[in-house]
């Protein structure tokens, strides 16, 4: 029987965990048996020089998986396959093709739920085949989201047999659980067959239908608009998690009992990334998917790449950014230069001084409007999920973000956000200062409403 070599929380992960808030929390990694250092992703290499000298990645793997297993009792999964998928017209086509194999069931819990297609077919007809074929469908959709969803593309899918919910309803009088104009169902979702996980920033929204070539309209029209995103197809255990997130949501709605179905299949092992899918809600005392990136933004030691379609974010996280920063990080954000929200652009701008003066690079995209939610520490954390860094993503919203251990997907992020940089516009520190006194005051209104976006 082969051990992991995963050892007790060292002196410098305790002081991490300790300057985190987060020690009373600690306990000792377990052993796990049968389980080698490469199959959940604990083998790396020694990277070349950084400020703060030589990093051997699998040490920094290791005290990532040391501080983020202390966080939470919510399980760090091994044994997982990850496919990063860099556009909504790959998401969409792997799917469509995930749903188009569907033998089982087909669970959909998304902010934005329409009629999308992808390669000539639309997604109701995909489901309603489904249906036919006997396959259970499920669908969760945010009431505000999908406001603009037509009602008939819903009934279709009822009439066949779908069972469908309207998360929170904004006509408090037809909502089945407490009321809050505010909670919405941020989440990007979708389990095939138990099997098979998506998720991620992207929406099941008619705007990632526009081709690369639609820019973003002379006229600021966004919805017409080339939106840079990224999803995640996720095979192996974790998947269980998503699903378990699905059902949740589905019970907190006191939606009525689903058909009987094989759920939850037994999952094996499909790759070496370690997954913790992290399902956050208003409801939170502690917002597990901030813990898990202040803690390991805290214990970078070379880099911090993040990219946020709403970059508003909240003090003491903008704070740690700069701190981190000034102590030899390389920290970046790409950030939207335009935005389906225009204010969270000017709330973004008006907090860049400390975070340029500090050695925080910024990037503004101005090719498209980037809505991916994306982070990656040191070759080895990496996030892909619906949370933005902003304060309502932290209270308002139910979030899922999957937070994975290992450089594999660590490598195809970190890649993508190069892509992102190489087409974006650096900030330049005096030229930031020197902005007009119309983009101050616009600056200035929208940090009056910034806690609430």
């Amino acid at each position: 029987m082969i051990q992991s070599p995963l050892r007790p929380l060292g002196r410098r992960t305790l002081a991490a965990l300790a300057a985190a808030g987060l020690l009373s929390r600690c306990a000792a990694v377990p052993t796990i048996d049968g389980i080698s250092a490469r199959e959940i992703g604990l083998t790396g290499r020694t990277s070349k020089a950084h400020p703060q000298g030589a990093v051997d990645d699998e040490d920094a793997l290791q005290q990532q998986y040391d501080v983020q297993r202390a966080l939470s009792d919510s399980p760090l999964v091994f044994g997982n396959k990850v496919t990063l998928l860099p556009s909504g017209t790959e998401a969409f086509a792997a799917i469509f093709e995930a749903i188009a194999k569907a033998r089982n069931s087909i669970n959909l819990e998304y902010f934005i739920l329409a009629n999308v297609q992808s390669n000539g077919v639309k997604l109701s007809d995909l489901l309603l085949g489904r249906l036919r074929a006997g396959v259970k469908v499920n669908m969760i959709y945010d009431a505000f989201g999908s406001r603009d969803t037509p009602d008939a593309f819903f009934q279709t899918l009822r009439q066949a047999g779908a069972q469908i919910i309207e998360f929170n309803p904004t006509d408090p009088f037809q909502t089945r659980v407490s009321w809050s104009p505010n909670d919405r169902d941020h989440r990007k979702i979708a389990v095939i067959d138990g099997r098979i996980g998506f998720t991620g920033g992207i929406n099941l929204d008619l705007a990632y239908e526009n081709p690369p070539s639609a820019g973003v309209p002379a006229d600021g029209n966004t919805r017409m608009a080339y939106w840079r995103d990224t999803a995640v197809c996720i095979q192996g255990p974790a998947v269980a998690q998503l699903q378990q997130l699905f059902f949740g949501t589905w019970r907190e709605q006191n939606a009525p009992p689903v058909d009987d179905a094989d759920y939850f299949p037994n999952l094996p092992r499909a790759g070496v990334q370690t997954i913790r899918v992290i399902g956050s809600s208003p409801g939170n005392r502690r917002p597990l998917y901030y813990a898990s990136l202040m803690t390991a933004m805290k214990n970078a030691r070379r880099r911090v790449w993040l990219c946020s379609g709403y970059f508003v974010p909240p003090h003491d996280e903008r704070m740690e950014l700069a701190k981190i920063a000034r102590a030899g990080v390389d920290v970046r954000i790409v950030a939207p230069a335009f935005s389906d929200v225009e204010s969270a652009v000017f709330a973004a701008r008006a907090a860049y001084g400390d975070l340029l003066e500090s050695g925080v690079q910024i990037y503004e995209m101005r090719d498209a409007v980037v809505h991916a939610k994306l982070a990656v520490v040191d070759d080895t954390w990496t996030a892909v999920g619906s949370s933005n860094l902003d304060r309502r993503s932290v209270v308002f919203n139910n979030e899922v973000d999957a937070v994975i251990l290992g450089h594999e997907t660590a490598a195809q992020v970190e890649s993508l956000l190069r892509r992102y940089m190489s087409v974006a516009s650096k900030i330049d520190l005096r030229k930031w200062k020197d902005r007009s006194l119309s983009e101050r005051e616009q600056e200035w209104k929208a940090r009056i409403w910034q806690y609430w976006m």
